[in-house]
């Protein structure tokens, strides 16, 4: 038995030399395909009856019948007059792959011909009856081949995929191809958005869109992504949050909204960070911050029900309780439990917990009572005006989210505005400005508030046990490759 194999990894002088080889045989046998009228690129659709998904969960109802798939071959076993390929096809749930039984006596000898000219990688239509080999393997009797593209590369080799990280994430395509189980994070992505949005519907919440373009500089610490408006002849920001035009939105007379929305930060990357990210923001009128600490771990215990089956996740090799009860401290209380330290305020509070505190935030808590110098959207306490009714909740010693009873005081609001321009300004900021627009939506009067912010990506690494933020992102952002 012959066996056409997938080429490795593309280092070395040897390797590059047979990549450029195979290349050119594969590209001599397009222009072939193209002289004698038989471009595959001419197909332009394919009529799939099946997915590989299907035929392999419920073979019974498949046996001897004649089914139509498409996929990219990616594997070959050579019999001589009966070749065995696989095929892999875009099922998200269940087995993508499966075996296609090739040979003269079933699609002709000319037929036959053509396809053994067809290399692993190329992307097929196969026509035949489903059933089971005598050794056990679901499969579909070949009667028709179609090529509908072809592959002009090989295909990194098959028992050691495409390990380069910097590589998967640059050709994410190829990436896909190489490592199938690669998909599986990306559907579960979509799976626990789905879930989001249904947990926060079911409880009144309307979804709504705010503007990406932004005509302010706004934000305490976070840089924007700065364009242009060409007609306008203005500069405009990409946002670094949805919070003020969702309040806007509560101020109008709505009583729940969320937004999930794209947020780009002129910032670091590193495992937990990227520039382009996805946040969801909600707010509730008529409750507070105690409110939104009741729907988030709500929240989070129902995604880790109905995506990962239970109340205990384990990441990177630790046990976290998702699903029980979690811990709540204040700032302050916590600063005192992990460091001995009692009575502290202001950014030496904060400064301290960060030091001290977070590292020790392995399973689910909430912080609560932040200084006011480091909350400028935040109500203040009535009895402690120094602190703010703010929290934040950890997991895995990471900060996973962010919420307040929102700031309706409007002239609370432009002098804190005014201290975060001031500040911006003093480290070379020239174009901080005050959004008055918003503080006018507060004179015209925001009722009692709940508000919360929380991170996607994050959410999505720990429910998918992923490392790092690229490994679920589909493209991350990277440093172009120069040369």
């Amino acid at each position: 038995m012959d066996s056409k194999e997938l080429n490795t990894e593309n280092t070395g002088i040897e390797n590059l030399q047979d990549l450029q080889e195979q290349t050119r045989l594969r590209l001599e046998k397009l222009n072939a395909l193209k002289s004698s009228g038989q471009s595959p690129y001419l197909q332009t659709k394919y009529p799939v009856t099946n997915l590989a998904c299907e035929i392999q969960g419920d073979f019974e109802a498949f046996e001897n019948k004649e089914v139509m798939l498409a996929g990219r071959i990616t594997s070959w076993r050579n019999m001589g007059k009966a070749n065995f390929i696989d095929i892999r096809d875009g099922s998200i749930e269940g087995i993508s792959r499966i075996q296609v039984y090739v040979s003269g006596k079933e699609i002709g000898d000319d037929a036959f011909t053509v396809f053994k000219t067809w290399d692993l990688g190329d992307i097929v239509g196969v026509k035949g009856v489903v059933f089971r080999t005598k050794t056990g393997e679901v499969s579909v009797r070949a009667s028709e081949l179609t090529l509908l593209s072809k592959s002009l590369y090989p295909l990194p080799e098959k028992h050691h995929g495409l390990r380069d990280k910097e590589e998967r994430y640059r050709k994410r395509y190829l990436d896909l191809i190489a490592n199938p189980h690669v998909k599986d994070v990306f559907v579960k992505r979509s799976l626990i958005m789905r879930e989001l949005r249904a947990f926060l519907d079911s409880r009144g919440f309307l979804e709504v869109d705010t503007p990406v373009l932004h005509t302010h500089s706004l934000g305490a610490a976070a840089r924007p992504f700065i364009t242009r408006h060409n007609a306008l002849d203005i500069p405009m920001y990409l946002r670094i949050e949805t919070e003020l035009y969702l309040k806007r939105l509560i101020a109008g007379g709505f009583h729940k909204v969320y937004e999930v929305g794209r947020i780009f930060r002129n910032e670091g990357m590193d495992a937990t960070h990227n520039p382009e990210f996805t946040s969801i923001e909600l707010y509730e009128a008529y409750t507070d911050y105690f409110g939104m600490m009741d729907l988030i771990e709500e929240l989070y215990k129902h995604l880790c029900k109905t995506i990962v089956g239970g109340d205990t996740i384990t990441y990177q090799g630790t046990e976290i309780a998702l699903g029980k009860p979690w811990v709540r401290m204040t700032m302050q209380e916590s600063v005192e439990k992990f460091g001995g330290k009692a009575g502290l305020k202001g950014m030496e509070l904060v400064e301290a917990f960060e030091e001290i505190v977070e590292p020790n935030l392995i399973q689910p808590t909430i912080i609560y009572d932040y200084p006011v110098e480091n909350s400028p959207l935040a109500k203040r306490k009535a009895d402690q005006p120094e602190f703010t009714e703010r929290f934040e909740f950890f997991i895995n010693k990471w900060e996973f989210g962010n919420a307040f009873s929102e700031l309706n005081d409007p002239h609370d609001q432009r002098e804190r505005f005014q201290k975060q321009v001031d500040e911006k300004r003093a480290a070379g900021d020239s174009s901080a400005q005050v959004d008055e627009d918003y503080v006018t939506s507060l004179e015209y009067g925001l009722p009692p508030t709940g508000g919360l912010g929380l991170g996607v990506d994050r959410l999505i690494m720990l429910l998918t046990d992923s490392a790092s933020i690229r490994d679920v992102l589909l493209f991350p952002t990277m440093r172009p490759v120069v040369g």
